[in-house]
């Protein structure tokens, strides 16, 4: 087994990250053919995919942060789906402030 701060060393590596943003993409494109297969493998296989592009690639989550902006309502489902730690630190800043308005209001 890797240690952490091996894999810490090994993800600092342009080369190691490159291809895993390469991965990702290719798991994006692999996506549709794994969804002819019952289940919902391709939905999983497409969020892994999308997840190592996000994680690797500043263009990718540049990409993706302007999609959200366009599509909010989408994007909370990506973020949900994700299970993005941002997304989940928004969602609890908002929780906060509706029980705060509901505190003051009534």
């Amino acid at each position: 087994m890797i240690d952490r701060e091996r894999l810490a060393q090994l993800q600092k590596i342009q080369a190691v990250r490159t291809s895993l943003f390469v991965f990702g993409v290719l798991l994006m494109l692999a996506a549709p053919a794994v969804g002819l297969l019952p289940g919902p493998g391709g939905i999983l296989v497409f969020a892994g995919g999308l997840a190592l592009a996000l994680k690797y690639s500043e263009w990718a989550k540049r990409l993706y942060v302007r999609f959200k902006r366009n599509h909010p309502r989408k994007g909370a489902w990506a973020d949900w789906g994700l299970r993005r730690r941002s997304a989940k630190r928004r969602e609890a800043l908002r929780k906060e402030a509706r029980e705060a308005a509901n505190e003051s209001a009534g």
